[in-house]
């Protein structure tokens, strides 16, 4: 709703009629009186602003017979089957009773000496509020038309209302309007109301400007729409040419504010996240567009001019104010200084702030599998490996029972006497014993080639017994050391000391003049990082990636969508910590613009439908290394 003081900025209102803004709505309230609406209806005829319009008067200018009024007019009249005689006194009984309660009541005024007031004045009474106030706690009981009270509005309780709609310069009754009902419970005055209306309208009876039948919108509702946007991955990216896919690229343009190399505007082919987004909105709103890169490469941040204090945006959200496009479709933040500006509709994306940081790589090279035993204790295991086969030969050669066997074999073989299977084996020799003790440390079954000497065998259980205890500390300790050797993020998240507590080897950043910049900048507890980074942040996303690659930056605060992207396609980057700074994304329109509530319906429908998920899986957690 707008509001004009009459003699001031009527001659600017009517100048503007035919404005872009002004056009899109198309239900006028004219609340003046008869000189201005005379005035003002008269421009609505000369600028033929009649079709798919709807114009409402008041009862004042509606019975005034002024030549201004034309077919198709609405307007409202209270419905009184009373002559004005009697209504005068009723009325007049009103006042008396409501002046009778200031002489045993006086008001602050009451002594006070009044000038005569201009009726035609607009600058309001002082104790005009104490008097109306006093009217609508007075009432008149059985006068000539009937019960006299008031409800909070000043409407009289059980009023009916007439519309009407003027055709062929006549007033004709279209429908019907009642106030608040009551309930009388007792012969006394009325006092329980039922705050309830009844309206009846025909309205196949109504005949609307410009001699139309059918009903008007209401609304201008655009069909080409103009939108900006601006790169920014994975939702929108751009690349040069005219040659654009039909199916999955949009053509946009860019205009070239250097304008170097004697081109106004560079030619662009825009795919991504939102461009799909869009597609999906056009194809279902029936709505075409066309799409432009924001010429300064901004979001939008504002500063307020030092004469009148008001705010001058740049970027997309300055395009949007200034009626350089018609939408914006971005991973546009929905943030409260932007919010006072400009609307936006449901959210498409749900999101917080992350840091973005590089991945420290691990350390492990070829022998790290000896780590979880000093070098020390390797040799003494490498000793004792060959220790241990050496005395097993030595006891399974020469142990008695071992010689004594031999010689029993040596008069069987001077005898030719047979000998026996099992006694054909020989004693462990140096080789087999050195087979034996590697294959009960490394647990790889020994099958042939033990120990046959008591002695020997007696050897080989304890060999077995130390090997399982070394074994099972070399397990448990390798595990620990793997556990430990996996590479770790180089901060914790928003809470770590490095960031709340800043070094001068520790840098971090974001973008200067975007909705993460202005978030830290109005948290209190971030103060400190906000100073801190406040000179070091970047122009573009891709500036502040690149030299955090480079190890010129050590972590890059912004939209956790975006860094999800890039941890996603580079194994070298990784996202720290929780989320924090929560919000959500949304398409931007100017105040009270007609598309805000088809696009909002169509966005929860898409959400319900899992559009926006399919969106999410195919443009930002696709894993796509380069």
């Amino acid at each position: 709703m707008e509001e004009y003081i009459s003699g001031t900025n009527l001659t600017s209102l009517i100048s503007n009629l035919t404005s872009e803004a002004r056009l899109l709505a198309r239900v006028y309230i004219i609340h003046a009186g008869i000189e201005d609406t005379d005035e003002l209806l008269t421009a609505v005829v000369r600028l033929q602003q009649l079709e798919n319009f709807v114009w409402i008067i008041n009862e004042h200018v509606l019975v005034s017979n002024s030549s201004a009024l034309f077919d198709g007019i609405l307007g409202v009249k209270l419905h009184s089957s009373f002559t004005e005689e009697n209504l005068l006194i009723d009325a007049t009984q009103l006042i008396m009773n409501t002046f009778s309660k200031f002489i045993h009541h006086p008001p602050l005024f009451w002594s006070e000496k009044i000038s005569v007031l201009n009726c035609s004045s607009m600058q309001s009474w002082s104790y005009g509020r104490d008097v109306f106030q006093a009217f609508l706690n007075s009432s008149v009981e059985g006068g000539i038309t009937g019960n006299i009270s008031f409800n909070e509005g000043g409407d009289r309780i059980e009023s009916l209302y007439e519309i009407i709609n003027i055709q062929h310069g006549q007033l004709t009754v279209v429908g019907t309007y009642r106030s608040n009902t009551s309930i009388c419970t007792t012969s006394s005055m009325c006092r329980e109301v039922i705050d309830r209306t009844e309206l009846k309208l025909d309205e196949d009876q109504i005949i609307w400007p410009n001699g139309l039948n059918r009903k008007p919108d209401g609304v201008h509702t655009r069909r080409n729409v103009s939108v900006v946007t601006i790169v920014e991955k994975p939702f929108i990216f751009a690349r040069p040419g005219n040659n654009c896919d039909p199916l999955s690229e949009v053509y946009c343009t860019h205009k070239n504010l250097n304008n170097s190399n004697g081109e106004e505007y560079e030619q662009y082919c825009c795919y991504g996240y939102c461009i799909a987004l869009l597609q999906e909105l056009s194809k279902n709103l029936s709505f075409v567009f066309t799409l432009h890169l924001v010429a300064d490469g901004k979001y939008g941040s504002f500063e307020k001019d030092r004469i009148d204090q008001q705010k001058r945006w740049d970027g997309m959200i300055g395009e949007l104010i200034n009626y350089q496009a018609d939408m914006i479709i971005a991973p546009l933040t929905m943030s409260p200084e932007r919010a006072d500006d400009i609307e936006f509709t449901k959210p498409y994306k749900y999101h917080g702030i992350t840091v973005l940081v590089r991945k420290n790589h691990s350390t492990s090279n070829l022998g790290s599998f000896l780590q979880p035993f000093k070098g020390e204790l390797w040799i003494m295991v490498l000793l004792s490996v060959h220790i241990v086969a050496f005395v097993l030969y030595l006891l399974d050669r020469y142990s008695p029972d071992r010689l004594r066997f031999a010689s029993r074999q040596d008069k069987k073989l001077e005898t030719n006497s047979s000998v026996d299977s099992e006694d054909e084996e020989d004693p462990l020799n140096l080789s087999r014993a050195l087979w034996f003790t590697w294959g009960v440390l490394l647990n790889s079954g020994i099958g042939e080639g033990t120990p046959k000497s008591f002695s020997a065998r007696v050897l080989g259980m304890v060999w077995a017994g130390f090997t399982m205890i070394m074994v099972a500390s070399y397990t448990a300790n390798l595990a620990a050391f793997l556990v430990l050797d996996q590479p770790k993020t180089s901060i914790s998240g928003i809470n770590d000391a490095r960031l709340r507590n800043p070094q001068d080897n520790f840098t971090y950043a974001t973008v200067k003049g975007s909705s993460v910049d202005m978030y830290f900048k109005r948290q209190v507890e971030f103060s400190t990082m906000y100073r801190t980074m406040e000179s070091k942040n970047y122009l573009t996303v891709d500036e502040a990636i690149s030299d955090l690659r480079d190890e010129k930056l050590n972590a890059f605060f912004w939209d956790s969508p975006r860094l999800e992207y890039e941890a996603a396609k580079d194994c070298d980057l990784v996202t720290a910590g929780e989320l924090f700074g929560r919000s959500s994304y949304g398409i931007a329109l100017r105040k009270k613009d007609a598309w805000i509530n088809p696009l909002s319906h169509a966005i929860l429908s898409f959400h319900e439908k899992g559009f926006m998920e399919i969106l999410d899986n195919h443009w930002i957690y696709a894993k796509q290394f380069e």
